[in-house]
């Protein structure tokens, strides 16, 4: 009886979901207040079509689609909020892919640049499904990083759903990959020195995947480090492993498992990559990440994505690869780059986290 009550009191004190299952992410007492106040005046979006790992390729990809949908008609107003940049320049380039196709590349540029600067290629997040690198939070965050002094790029790659679908793996990927070659083909014409690149969420499995593809094929020494930030890259959110905690803790916090685990069918239609490490890097072996570059892995306290950006950091470490893992406590998936004007100190450290490290490189 005492150990029983023991466990109980015990569980009160579990965090999130895992002390209460029905806890919501505002409700939440770990989640920065600003954060509380914003989740609860936002808009409402919801889709009509609700997906998980059993439904339909059809419904998952009207599902994407919807979402997109839901998506743009906010950007009006984000993109009236979105500050200036004086100091920053914008180009926009179109490049051949290594699949015949063409890709799409934002430049953003430092007025006065300094020689040798570095560059860092960003792809962006949405699960390798969905989301364009056009989207404002997307241009907000390159701008926002070249305004440092670096040349960002922004990779528009194939996406396996929505406007830019339907490109299952490895569409996204090799376009990630031309582009990285592309850079290093023009790295004395853009005057550029160290290439980085970083992605959050989908982006930060494209940023992983991207070095380990480089890794196997011998074409790593292009790519001088990686930062991912909250990156999507278990491929296992059908049947939530007991090792990775956070997809039960914050299960539904912005992201739920039951939609993740449809978006990986659009990833892998015929579910033949739950091993492969180029789709889903947290799958990669030690001779896969040996001789990879530094590393720094960024995660979400209150993200289900968490603990598998934590198990990856780990594995880095096994494999002698220089890596760091920073944890952002108090946050959501990604909230740390998405709400720039209300948690304006935590989104300036981010900044500066990815910038750093470019430099320091």
């Amino acid at each position: 009886m005492i150990k029983q009550e023991r466990n109980m009191e015990l569980s009160t004190y579990l965090p999130g979901r895992l002390g209460n299952p029905d806890l919501d992410l505002v409700d939440d007492p770990r989640l920065d207040p600003r954060l509380v106040e914003a989740f609860a005046a936002m808009p409402l979006q919801q889709t009509t079509i609700e997906i998980n790992n059993q439904s339909s390729y059809k419904d998952i990809l009207a599902y994407c689609e919807e979402a997109e949908k839901l998506g743009r008609e906010l950007h009006p107003i984000q993109f009236s909020a979105m500050p200036t940049f004086p100091t920053v320049t914008t180009e926009t380039i179109v490049i051949d892919g290594v699949d015949g196709n063409s890709i799409q590349l934002y430049l953003h540029k430092p007025h006065n640049p300094t020689s040798n600067m570095p560059c860092i290629v960003h792809t962006h997040g949405g699960g390798m499904a969905f989301l364009t690198a056009a989207d404002p939070n997307y241009v907000r965050w390159r701008n926002s990083l070249a305004e440092q002094g670096i040349l960002v790029v922004g990779v528009e790659f194939r996406n396996a759903a929505g406007q830019l679908g339907n490109h299952p793996f490895p569409a996204g990927l090799n376009d990630c990959a031309s582009a990285i070659q592309w850079v290093t083909a023009q790295r004395d014409d853009l005057g550029i020195g160290n290439i980085v690149i970083s992605g959050e969420s989908g982006g930060g499995n494209l940023s992983l995947a991207t070095a380990l593809k480089a890794n196997r094929e011998g074409w790593i020494n292009q790519i001088q480090g990686v930062y991912a930030q909250c990156p999507y890259i278990s491929g296992l959110y059908a049947n939530p492993p007991a090792e990775l905690l956070s997809l039960i803790e914050n299960d539904t916090y912005l992201l739920s498992c039951s939609m993740m685990g449809a978006l990986v069918k659009t990833y892998d239609p015929n579910d033949t990559l739950r091993h492969e490490a180029l789709a889903w890097p947290l799958s990669a072996k030690q001779p896969d990440l040996e001789g990879l570059p530094p590393h720094i892995i960024s995660v979400n306290e209150l993200d289900p994505l968490r603990d598998e950006g934590l198990a990856y950091f780990r594995k880095l470490l096994h494999a002698e690869v220089s890596a760091v893992c920073h944890t952002i406590h108090g946050t959501p998936h990604g909230a740390d780059m998405n709400f720039a004007d209300i948690t304006p100190d935590t989104y300036a450290n981010s900044v500066r986290m990815v910038t750093q490290f470019a430099y320091s490189l």
